[in-house]
């Protein structure tokens, strides 16, 4: 088990090495890549970035992924979005090759610690908020809904989608439930460590028929994989610590739903397996936010339609 680590670790710090160099199509034609690389920042946390850069920009996208994603599910997205736009992504704490601390009180991996990561890379990157939109799916979203409540003017817009704002077990799989607290709890983490080959291969698949299912490039699935764990810390134990907040962070943000001054936009897969697109309408309703539902579409939107992601995000620009 260590060899297959050790090799899959080396397989994609040789991949990312190569992904920072632009290739001589890349530079004949113009076309946006996006560049690995790490931001410090706090002295103890690092985080693996995703980045492309351009010239003149019109203006700034931030994608912030969920489980058990890393910043490479981004990379097609990021490169459509960088030839207008400057396009970042970074693997959460806990996923992918950024910094993985014992969970604490200092840091716990709760969502209101996520919201925090997300605030000091704006700050680190040197984003300019007013001319920044915030794509936020799973994990990712009620962090950055989190962090604009205390910062209203940290986005120009915010994107969120398939993800928990409210306290609602109808409307949420009995596993992320469970995940909360209870007797339950632990079971349900070591289960997720076991089976975690068929979680990185059927995730996203999942309430699809076999004729509808969509896959993962191999790079990106190389990624998620050897992502999965770094040291004592795996993304399935990221995930667990994260739920054990979760809804004390939900019922905090329940409580300041009508705090909300930056602009949300609120978008939903039809059939998402994980969490009813009831819990989107019934956020969306007492927030007063405009609500989409995907249609045909599951968890995982940006990886099943990202040509759609896309043009949410590039009428988030134009609206």
């Amino acid at each position: 088990m260590s060899h297959l680590k050790t090799t899959l670790a080396a397989t994609i710090l040789s991949s990312l090495t190569l992904a920072s160099v632009p290739t001589m199509a890349n530079a004949a034609t113009h076309e946006p890549q996006a560049q690995f690389g790490v931001a410090d920042i706090r002295q103890d946390m690092r985080l693996r970035t995703l980045v492309v850069r351009h010239s003149k920009p019109q203006g700034q996208v931030l994608l912030l992924h969920g489980f058990p994603e890393t910043a490479a599910v981004w990379t097609g997205m990021a490169e459509t979005l960088g030839r207008d736009y400057e396009v970042h992504a970074f693997d959460w704490p806990g996923y992918g090759q950024s910094t993985r601390p014992a969970a604490s009180d200092r840091f716990g991996y709760a969502p209101r610690d996520y919201a925090a990561v997300l605030k000091d890379y704006i700050r680190t990157a040197g984003l300019d908020s007013s001319r920044l939109v915030i794509y936020a799916t799973d994990i990712g979203a009620l962090p950055a809904l989190l962090a604009v409540l205390d910062e209203p003017a940290l986005a120009k817009t915010v994107i969120v989608g398939d993800f928990a704002p409210l306290n609602r077990p109808e409307h949420m799989h009995a596993n992320l439930q469970a995940l909360k607290g209870g007797p339950a709890a632990e079971p349900t983490r070591a289960a997720m460590n076991k089976n975690r080959d068929e979680i990185l291969a059927n995730a996203y698949r999942r309430g699809f028929e076999p004729a509808e299912q969509f896959s993962l490039t191999p790079e990106v699935q190389q990624d998620m994989a050897a992502g999965w764990g770094q040291g004592a810390m795996s993304s399935a134990d990221a995930f667990f610590h994260y739920y054990q907040h979760f809804t004390a962070d939900q019922n905090a943000f329940e409580a300041r739903i009508g705090q909300i001054k930056t602009p949300v936009r609120v978008v939903w897969g039809e059939r998402d397996f994980y969490i009813a697109p009831q819990m989107g309408a019934e956020f969306a309703a007492r927030a007063g936010l405009p609500f989409s539902v995907l249609k045909g579409l599951g968890h995982y939107p940006h990886l099943q339609a990202p040509a759609q992601a896309v043009e949410e995000i590039r009428a988030a620009f134009a609206g």
